[in-house]
């Protein structure tokens, strides 16, 4: 059995002899994106904690994506061994994305955890703001559109005047 310690507690075991040393968790709290930007070669080996925020700067800065802002809160988890890693991306906000009956902008909740990740290549590095992107994009719906009765008056009208009925299409 396995016992993570917070970082701050080590002190108090490095007085005492053990046949094995303690697993760290080394929490990180990160405020830039430059420090999402993991370089696994620096780092010792054992368990880090990686606690981060996405918001609206951060999505305005993503071409080419249906994402129109949000609010996510990021907690990565890695396990560095000598050989290979293990990494888990837990995800939780509100993403806003467009509405595709109304056009108007919506929230999606997200609620998200991934623990198996497919590289090309072993990387050198993870850039951890991409990869709960990556999350957040493959765990919206396929079909974004308000729940009945919230989408635009406006536009739910213009929808109901063009609509098509099987009476119609038989005239």
């Amino acid at each position: 059995m396995f016992y993570i310690f917070s970082y701050k507690k080590f002190a108090q075991f490095k007085k005492k002899q053990y046949l094995c040393k303690p697993i760290l968790d080394k929490s990180v709290v990160m405020t830039d994106k430059k420090s999402n930007i993991i370089a696994l070669d620096s780092l010792e080996l054992g368990a880090y904690v990686y606690d981060f925020q996405l918001d609206n700067t951060y999505f305005s800065g993503i071409e080419n994506t249906e994402l129109l802002g949000g609010e996510a809160s990021v907690v990565a988890r890695l396990n560095l061994r000598e050989y290979d890693f293990d990494l888990e991306v837990e995800v939780k906000g509100l993403v806003q994305v467009t509405c595709d009956r109304c056009l108007d902008a919506m929230d999606v909740a997200i609620d998200a955890v991934e623990d198996e990740w497919e590289w090309d290549e072993e990387p050198k590095q993870l850039d951890l703001s991409w990869l709960a992107y990556e999350l957040i994009i493959v765990n919206l719906p396929l079909v974004h559109s308000h729940q009945e009765g919230g989408c635009n008056p406006e536009m739910d009208a213009l929808l109901q005047d063009h609509l098509c009925t099987s009476l119609e299409d038989e005239e």
